[in-house]
């Protein structure tokens, strides 16, 4: 896990199993989830297994200036691009580009920043 400069971070859960990669200038809302893993295996063959090396997991990655929004959840695989806005209580399970607001369950395009 990787944690840039002048990030803001209020009660959060983040687990990383492995890879969360946090830019600078990042502002993460309280009661947000951000979770890399699937925590156990998907497969029902494996589910009642300890052997979590079959549990998916995949890299995170939050762009410099990014804002997530109280109460939102990023799952594993996600780039929220730099500077975009995630609005409170979106499930992010798809990327996010750059410069845009994103919000809803599941999340979705909003509106482009404008300058």
């Amino acid at each position: 896990m990787i944690i840039g400069n002048n990030v803001g971070i209020s009660y959060c859960a983040i687990t990383c199993s492995k890879s969360i990669w946090i830019g600078d200038n990042v502002l993460i809302g309280s009661g947000c989830k951000i979770y890399d893993t699937d925590f156990h295996p998907i497969d029902s063959r494996y589910g009642d297994t300890m052997d979590n090396s079959r549990s998916g997991s995949e890299k995170i990655v939050l762009e410099d200036g990014c804002f997530v929004g109280a109460h939102s959840i990023i799952l594993k695989g996600v780039t929220i691009g730099k500077n975009a806005v995630i609005g409170a209580g979106s499930v992010v399970a798809k990327d996010v580009p750059a410069g845009e607001i994103w919000a809803g369950n599941p999340v979705k395009y909003i509106r482009t920043i404008s300058d």
